[in-house]
């Protein structure tokens, strides 16, 4: 696995840095092997940009995400092909994206959950999405099944303002008995979308989520939830949170979405009332930036070196060097934040703001299954006398997700298309030579 940290020459974690001499007496033990399991709702990505006269005459509310039947997807295609107004195909959905990314970064193995086209024709619609994923994605245990997967317009209107009509496909017919037990139960983490609760029309894909759920709750796997749109939280936030209560380890959101779960609109105010239901929180906002939140034991709490912010909670990032913790495993939990704002000030042309937030997610989770990583490998390191949650600070974790969010808004592509440089253009070549 490749170290999520500071981009130097070498940045694998230092498991073979050992004596040579003391190597050849001691016995190496086998490597553990690390990983990442999601379910998604497989689908492609048909980016183009409309004017409202065409979201309206597809009954398509402007900023929310619309399900609509296969003959109304048909027709939005062949008028959007025919008008030239499609700017790209890719492989999408947020957990196919995040585990992408994953793999990008950490050059290691994930595992998919969801469904596939038994046939796959050349130039289909499944055809492009396992042409644009990761060959480190292990996508053996996809369920095949008759049909087209889904699929998603991402309709971008003249300001901006994103609007999703999706055509669902078999994209929701997951069955309980494709969730590989074994593999859920042994993966660092298992990431869901709450687009996967929506499943309707007697389609399993809701019963397949909630068994993968129970599985990784019964052994104690981190269970990694992000929300999906506003909207669909907006439709009953107190069921959501007693959900996330229940079932969710981190939360995944955006200040939006942040707002229509816990009622504030300041997104560090949403993390912190969204820690009362979880062990930890990422929030993007935008052009503010990222936080981060979450928990770690009174005791082992570090200051930072850097300036403290002002905020709802003022100094907030006081203790943001601090490792993350389940607030189960600290004898005094206290509340820990971090913030970072966009990375050089964000591209100085952004050209899709699709996928950043999964950008985001996919280092945290990196970070994470690092911990795991290294847990295993070098389980004697005095890092593993205080068990947390991730391998790295709040801080870090902040500067990690913003690096990657900025790779995917400066590219046209939702998913990374290479892992982050070795050496930082930004950085004077003195920082090297350190």
């Amino acid at each position: 696995m490749k170290f999520p940290g500071q981009r130097k020459s070498k940045h694998y974690f230092p498991v073979q840095n050992r004596d040579p001499l003391l190597a050849q007496l001691t016995q190496q033990p086998l490597r553990f092997p690390t990983y990442i399991t999601g379910i998604d709702q497989t689908l492609v990505d048909i980016e183009a940009k409309v004017t409202d006269e065409l979201l309206e005459r597809y009954k398509l509310p402007k900023g929310n995400s619309t399900l609509i039947d296969d003959v109304n997807a048909h027709a939005l295609y062949s008028e959007l092909k025919q008008h030239d107004l499609i700017s790209g195909e890719f492989a999408g959905g947020t957990i196919g994206n995040t585990v992408h990314n994953y793999s990008i970064l950490a050059d290691d193995r994930s595992v998919l959950f969801g469904v596939m086209s038994n046939n796959i024709e050349v130039g289909s619609y499944a055809y492009r999405y396992l042409c644009n994923t990761s060959s480190k994605v292990d996508l053996n245990y996809l369920q095949p099944v008759e049909g087209a997967i889904g699929r998603c317009f991402t309709l971008i209107s003249e300001c901006g303002e994103r609007t999703f009509a999706i055509s669902k496909g078999s994209m929701d017919k997951l069955t309980p008995e494709y969730i590989d037990k074994d593999l859920v139960q042994g993966a660092s983490a298992l990431v869901l979308t709450a687009y996967l609760m929506r499943a309707s029309g007697g389609d399993p894909m809701t019963e397949a989520a909630l068994t993968a759920i129970g599985y990784a709750k019964e052994v104690g796997v981190p269970v990694v939830l992000t929300l999906g749109t506003r909207f669909l939280i907006e439709e009953d936030p107190s069921w959501w949170r007693a959900f996330i209560e229940e079932n969710v380890t981190i939360l995944a959101m955006n200040e939006d979405e942040g707002e229509a779960l816990t009622g504030f609109k300041d997104p560090l105010q949403a993390s912190e009332a969204a820690l009362e239901l979880c062990d930890m929180v990422l929030t993007t906002a935008g052009p503010i930036g990222l936080y981060t939140a979450g928990y770690t034991e009174n005791s082992e709490k570090r200051e930072t070196s850097n300036t403290l912010l002002p905020g709802s909670i003022p100094e907030f990032n006081r203790y943001e060097f601090s490792r993350p913790k389940l607030k189960s495993a600290c004898d005094e939990p206290i509340k820990v934040y971090a913030h970072i704002s966009p990375y050089m000030g964000g591209p100085e042309k952004i050209r899709n703001t699709n996928g950043a937030g999964d950008g985001a997610l996919s280092a945290l989770l990196h970070d994470l299954a690092s911990n795991t990583f290294h847990k295993a490998n070098v389980p004697g390191s005095s890092k593993h006398k205080r068990d947390g949650l991730c391998y790295s600070s709040f801080s870090q974790i902040c500067k990690y997700a913003n690096r990657v969010a900025y790779e995917v808004l400066a590219q046209h592509s939702p998913r990374l298309s290479r892992g982050l440089p070795e050496r930082e253009d930004s950085l004077e070549e003195s920082y090297w030579e350190r």
